[in-house]
């Protein structure tokens, strides 16, 4: 038989030390709950693209464009990542073009303003007026941005990719107005006040021949064309527009067929737009600006098997694709100095 006050006592042993535990328990959660409160207070309002504000981007320094219906998709996209600058610049087209980006990159602004009016005249000397002269030009404050505001609109990119043009859907054969340019943070570093005016104008290139460009035509092309009217004028050697290209040639590596889509990605990828470039600069050479611009038009039309382009070259060019390449190759020699 149990001793009643050995019992009692090993009660009041239990309750004692469950009492503590249970103060132990109280007084962690209230430590937790005060911590994770605190935390809430104190996190700032642009955390990040997680953050729960509901507010939009505030717009710095300007009045201009913020009732502008094409600044609400792109102020929704910036508001996590901070303050934006907006400016305005009419350029020709129906409406004003609108720059954006944030405080940190207001040089890179500077720079884009400044070169905008001249790049839309010197495309629509190139292509025409028949396109949409009024686009977003967003300048990303940071990689994940500039992934965000491209993976928005379907695209990929890579941390190498200075800029990407972007176009909301349209009817094909139809002018594309919901259009935008987007440059990497780190582009105007790279390539400094006159590198980023010639990517500007590339960039507009493909803004202004995407009503007539189907995904899948040759890059050779897309990509050639839109680096010729962006070189355009622009008083460039050739040494300096390709140097790689340069290199080889001066090696005696003459290309033998016409660069093709792969190529542009990877190692070797500066060298396929510079050879891509010097295709459109040769063909505009030696048939003139505006039979190369025809070409592109033949061309870009979707996916062209050996055959289709065989029967551009005949149709716009006048010669075989042996005969283009002969007079690519020549061109190039004369130019390997």
């Amino acid at each position: 038989m149990t001793d009643p006050s050995r019992r009692s006592s090993g009660l009041r042993s239990w309750f004692s030390a469950n009492g503590r535990l249970e103060f132990v328990l109280t007084l962690a959660s209230v430590t937790l709950l005060t911590g994770a409160c605190l935390a809430l207070i104190l996190v700032p309002r642009n955390a990040g693209p997680l953050q729960l504000a509901t507010d939009e981007a505030e717009v710095l320094d300007t009045t201009e464009g913020i009732d502008d219906p094409r600044l609400t998709p792109v102020r929704r996209e910036l508001q996590p990542f901070g303050p934006i600058l907006v400016r305005r610049v009419a350029a020709g087209g129906e409406a004003d073009a609108l720059l954006v980006a944030h405080p940190g990159h207001r040089a890179d602004l500077d720079v884009l303003e400044h070169e905008l009016e001249l790049a839309i005249a010197d495309v629509s000397a190139a292509w025409g007026v028949d396109w949409n002269r009024a686009p977003v030009i967003v300048v990303a404050g940071t990689p994940t941005e500039f992934t965000a505001l491209t993976r928005a609109a379907g695209a990929t990119t890579t941390a190498d990719v200075a800029a990407v043009s972007l176009t909301g859907s349209y009817a094909p054969g139809t002018r594309p107005t919901d259009q935008r340019i987007v440059f990497n943070p780190d582009a105007r570093r790279r390539v400094g006040d006159e590198g980023l005016a010639t990517l500007l104008r590339h960039e507009l290139t493909h803004v202004a021949t995407r009503g007539v460009t189907t995904d899948g035509a040759p890059l050779w092309m897309l990509e050639g064309y839109a680096e010729y009217v962006a070189q355009r004028g622009r008083g460039n050697t050739f040494s300096q527009i390709a140097p790689t290209l340069t290199t080889r040639l001066r090696a005696g590596a003459l290309p033998t067929e016409l660069i093709g889509d792969a190529d542009f990605t990877g190692t070797d990828a500066a060298y396929a737009y510079e050879s891509a470039w010097s295709t459109c600069a040769f063909l505009a050479d030696r048939y003139g600006p505006a039979t190369l611009t025809e070409l592109y038009k033949r061309l870009a039309t979707g996916p062209q098997s050996p055959a289709a382009q065989d029967a551009a070259f005949t149709s716009v060019l006048g010669v075989s694709r042996a005969e283009l390449l002969d007079g690519w190759r020549a061109w190039l020699r004369g130019r390997a100095v």
